[in-house]
């Protein structure tokens, strides 16, 4: 079995892709300064990005873990979240309360997906 290395750095790799699956390492906001909403609208747009270079995209996402620091921007994420994803294919979700690496990041956001081409 192969697997495929996207964006490969010499810590991570922004994906790893293998028989079919796409797991996408924890995406972090680069508009550090702003809000919960528009840091998970940045988020997400990031996702985007990555799964459309993996043969993926949001409706094809299997599991989400989203992390935030502060359980009271619950809300704030809800409100990107639920305009970004697929009706009716909404993935398998988890939330929790974490502390980040930076502490001007409000999210992070792990999944795991499945390529468009492994569909029937």
């Amino acid at each position: 079995m192969s697997i495929q290395h996207y964006q490969s750095g010499s810590r991570l790799s922004e994906a790893t892709i293998a028989q079919g699956l796409v797991f996408l390492a924890g995406q972090v906001p680069t508009n550090e300064d702003d809000g919960i909403t528009a840091q998970t609208e940045n988020v997400l747009a990031q996702i985007d990005t990555i799964l459309a270079a993996c043969d993926s995209d949001k409706a094809h996402i299997c599991e989400v873990v989203i992390y935030l620091p502060n359980l009271a921007d619950y809300n704030g994420l809800n409100q990107a979240w639920d305009a970004w994803v697929v009706p009716g294919k909404t993935p398998a979700r988890a939330c929790v309360q974490a502390t980040l690496a930076n502490p001007k990041w409000k999210v992070e956001i792990k999944l795991t997906a499945v390529q468009k081409s492994t569909q029937p």
